[in-house]
């Protein structure tokens, strides 16, 4: 499970090393990096002593030293034997029907979950408060979350007592729309929604933060100029309908749902505030890594697989049919399509193409917990100071997800910080604190 620091990676700097290019390689791939990587560290653990040996004779000198005490091959050979047994096998993931969701959907009919021995039981949930409580309570095994509701349960925020809950992986990036009654057709400027009623999933929410933030980048103030409530998912569009709201910054299928009952417009995606932004996650119980390491393995190469799987073009329309009858999303499979292959109506006469309106990524940057966690600060939800990295670390389980996406084969970042931009505005991890009180608009 991964801690702050990062561990050293065998070239003997704190970064995720199995993405490392001066990683120990031989050629036999992610496994073999793997291997010389972990026997590196425990012949030399001390990262300084790694570092200056390897500045005084090259790696691969290094790592031909340690092969002539302990053969490289036989290491391989061990870590290629099958895992251990699972702890648990029969597993239930609570879920929230939106095409967030859809890696964690899929891999039950298309049998990602059956292929590492995992018999999973999905469940469809009403609401974001309900998922965290039977979380809480481990009615659910792992879940389906708003990637921001594991950093405010593991600090307390909006629970009793902290719950300890990590986002082991990203379920979706980009994926979310703000759409408004048709009536605001003329409204399409936002210094013109003063007295609008909004309606997002859940308070701690991508959805609630990227919403205040672009009102307040017009001027706007969330808390005094505007409504924001929490609606679940599924009742958005039948607020809408009932007059309820004037639009909401929602998940997919309701955006496009709206558009398809002729209730409403697509004014903006969020891919447009920031691309590739996170919106949710798996989420496991931090201590699931340590006391069921091979159920949490296998539940984690499902996962990542089906997201891979999701993230390509040519599947998406495979992938639509599959999570859109009544056990999972429960709606038209022309919506879930338009969604996922990003050939939409927009509900104001025109059909768009954008490819990229939702896509599936697993890696947890820590860089995204961090702007969450400045957000959450910038609108009173978190009432104290918190040393960022060390929360992103813990909750954000980066080396995890690293650890199987290089295992499959798919890239993996050298560093789990990277510069974002947001609103057009550069967003550095590592200089959150001037970001925040940059911001004229703040509770």
């Amino acid at each position: 499970m991964a801690r702050f620091p990062l561990p050293s990676c065998g070239c003997g700097r704190p970064h995720a090393g199995f993405a490392c290019t001066e990683a120990p390689g031989d050629g036999t791939g992610a496994e073999g990096r793997l291997v010389e990587e972990t026997v590196l560290r425990a012949v030399f653990p001390d990262a300084a002593t790694r570092r200056s040996l390897i500045a005084a004779f090259g790696l691969g000198t290094v790592m031909a030293a340690i092969a002539d005490v302990l053969p490289l091959g036989i290491a391989r050979e061990a870590l290629a034997q099958a895992p251990g047994p699972l702890e648990k096998s029969a597993l239930k993931i609570g879920f929230i029907p939106i095409t967030c969701a859809t890696p964690i959907i899929m891999a039950d009919p298309m049998g990602f979950y059956r292929k590492h021995g995992l018999n999973v039981e999905v469940i469809r949930t009403a609401g974001w408060a309900v998922i965290r409580d039977r979380a809480i309570a481990r009615e659910y095994d792992a879940a389906h979350m708003l990637s921001p509701m594991p950093v405010a349960m593991s600090l307390g925020v909006g629970v009793a007592a902290p719950q300890p809950w990590a986002v082991a992986a990203i379920e979706n990036i980009n994926g979310q729309a703000i759409t408004l009654a048709n009536k605001h057709r003329e409204k399409r400027d936002p210094k013109d929604w003063k007295g609008f009623r909004f309606a997002v999933p859940f308070d701690f929410s991508m959805h609630n933060y990227l919403l205040r933030a672009y009102l307040a980048e017009h001027g706007i103030d969330p808390d005094r100029d505007v409504q924001i409530r929490s609606v679940p998912p599924p009742e958005m569009v039948a607020n809408l309908r009932a007059d309820n709201i004037d639009g909401f910054l929602g998940p997919d299928p309701f955006n496009q749902r709206a558009v398809f009952d002729g209730l409403g417009f697509i004014h903006v995606l969020t891919k447009d505030f920031w691309q590739g932004h996170p919106c949710c996650a798996f989420a496991v119980p931090a201590g699931m890594p340590r006391e069921m390491p091979n159920t949490f393995a296998a539940l984690m190469r499902a996962i990542v697989e089906a997201t891979a799987h999701a993230d390509k073009a040519e599947n998406r329309r495979e992938v639509a049919a599959a999570i859109s009858g009544p056990n999972y999303l429960n709606q038209p499979e022309t919506v879930v399509t338009q969604v996922l292959t990003g050939t939409f109506a927009d509900g104001l006469g025109q059909v768009r193409r954008v490819p990229d309106r939702i896509g599936f990524d697993p890696y947890p940057w820590h860089s995204m917990a961090i702007w969450i966690l400045t957000q959450m600060r910038r609108w009173g939800h978190l009432q104290r100071d918190v040393d960022y990295t060390a929360v992103s670390g813990q909750v954000f389980l980066a080396l995890d997800a690293g650890r199987v996406m290089q295992g499959m084969g798919l890239p993996v970042p050298a560093s789990p910080l990277r510069k974002e931009t947001i609103f057009g505005r550069e967003f550095d991890p590592a200089a959150a604190g001037a970001y925040l009180n940059s911001f004229a608009i703040r509770r």
